[in-house]
């Protein structure tokens, strides 16, 4: 009798069941994208565990203050009402990375697959929702310190200390996000980090900068640091006792082009974001009208550096709302990631995220109003703008995504956990031979109160 000798399998991969179930790709992304977050969790962040769609308006709540009253002995207190104010935030931020797992790899390990794939696409994400953040900086230009191109140093922090102390803003929870240039230069200042002068040891142990002067600092690559090489046009001051400080009309020479209205410029000495309103004088400029004026006094001659606008190029123009990329034109160097940007005279002031080019920019949150063909497009100045903000300031507001129908093939887990939602659908491919994995989130931002902000030039 023959005897059938028992087979052992022994698998040859390091397979994992976990490999492509949505419920634990959904738990590992919320862990992996709060890990890489900086500016998205300083923030205020409003998140409910409800199922919203893209376009769905969210009323944040932001609580008004009281007044405190005088009593006798012989006097009831005042009763005031406890109430807050609904802020309306359109969730119009549907955030996603997609990628595709050939058949070949599915026998790698749930880690493997986390380092090859998940981790950087809710790295691209994270940075995504920082932009987007940071680059609401832009809209607190109004209560800035420093100068472009200039170090920041240990006054230039105090000073943002005192404007925020002024403008009434909480003393607990302050940040500072540093570009990092910006933290370099102050690491660089010995009492800014030394021990025995700072107070703070974690300063020297982990060459951070930790908690000073109100703020907690934090280093944020995605600060908008904004380099030098954008198309530009320069003239100088023509006035021989210069101008004060506060001046918003200012007599130029050596300008042989006309001047858009909406442009951006700087003035040497006062090295801060001027927006041109108007010119007088056509193709030879003798006269620039700006806002918000000149924070710091110019001399005679002192160099004006105008950087060229571009325009909206779709004859059909731009709804209010629209969330992609807009078409531009009149461009011959691409803008900056992280630059600010403009349309016409228009209040908004947006950041451009992801690679602009000479003829596409996504700003960092769709249109608050329509913009026609042909409307300027004013970029900012280059250099570091360092932002810090109570948490109030900004509000960052999340909802889960509805997942798809049963029936339709797609696997789908939506995780929510602190104040985030993550959605992973996983579906099959036919024509790549792999599985589409789409890791995606909806999200709203808005500025909440101009007050709690400050913009720190460097």
């Amino acid at each position: 009798m023959k005897r059938m000798n028992k087979r052992s399998w022994v698998s040859v991969f390091a397979n994992d069941n976990s490999a492509l179930i949505p419920e634990v790709w959904a738990q590992e992304s919320l862990m992996i994208l709060e890990a890489n977050m900086v500016a998205a969790n300083l923030v205020y962040r409003d998140f409910e565990d409800e199922v919203a769609n893209f376009g769905d308006t969210v009323n944040a709540h932001r609580p008004t203050g009281f007044v405190a009253q005088r009593k006798t002995d012989t006097d009831d207190v005042v009763v005031q009402d406890a109430t807050s104010t609904k802020v309306p935030v359109l969730l119009n931020q549907h955030l996603h990375t997609s990628f595709v797992i050939k058949d070949g790899e599915e026998s790698k390990s749930f880690k493997d697959l986390v380092n090859l794939y998940l981790g950087p696409a809710l790295t691209s994400i994270s940075q995504a929702l920082d932009e987007v953040v940071l680059c609401q900086a832009y809209e607190f230009l109004g209560n800035s310190v420093g100068k472009l191109g200039t170090a920041p140093t240990r006054s230039t922090v105090i000073a943002a200390n005192e404007l925020m102390n002024t403008n009434k803003a909480p003393i607990a929870g302050r940040n500072m996000l540093l570009s990092p240039n910006a933290e370099g230069s102050l690491l660089d200042i010995d009492n800014f980090v030394k021990v025995n002068e700072s107070g703070d040891g974690d300063a020297l142990m982990n060459a951070n900068l930790g908690r000073k002067f109100n703020f907690n600092f934090f280093m944020d690559q995605n600060t908008p640091s904004v380099a030098a090489g954008s198309t530009t046009v320069t003239g100088a001051v023509n006035l021989g006792a210069g101008y004060a400080a506060g001046s918003t009309a200012i007599t130029v020479d050596a300008l042989s082009a006309a001047i858009a209205a909406g442009s951006w410029c700087t003035i040497a000495g006062d090295m801060t974001p001027q927006q041109i309103q108007s010119t007088v004088g056509g193709g030879t400029p003798t006269q620039l009208n700006i806002l918000p004026g000149l924070k710091s006094a110019v001399l005679n001659d002192a160099v004006v550096t105008v950087y060229t606008a571009g325009a909206v190029d779709l004859v059909a123009g731009y709804a209010s709302g629209y969330a992609k990329a807009i078409t531009v034109d009149g461009f011959s160097v691409a803008p900056k990631t992280g630059q600010l940007a403009s349309f016409g005279l228009t209040a908004g002031r947006y950041g451009l995220m992801s690679t602009p080019t000479t003829t596409s920019i996504l700003p960092n949150r769709p249109l608050d109003a329509a913009q026609a063909n042909d409307v300027v497009l004013g970029v900012g100045p280059a250099g570091q703008y360092c932002f810090g903000f109570h948490r109030n300031a900004v509000a960052l507001v999340t909802r889960p995504l509805a997942q798809p129908r049963p029936g339709t093939g797609a696997l789908s887990y939506v995780a929510n956990y602190n104040g985030l939602s993550v959605r992973v659908t996983i579906t099959y491919e036919g024509r790549s031979q792999g599985h589409l994995v789409t890791v995606d989130l909806l999200a709203g931002v808005k500025t909440l109160d101009t007050n709690l902000g400050v913009v720190m030039y460097a």
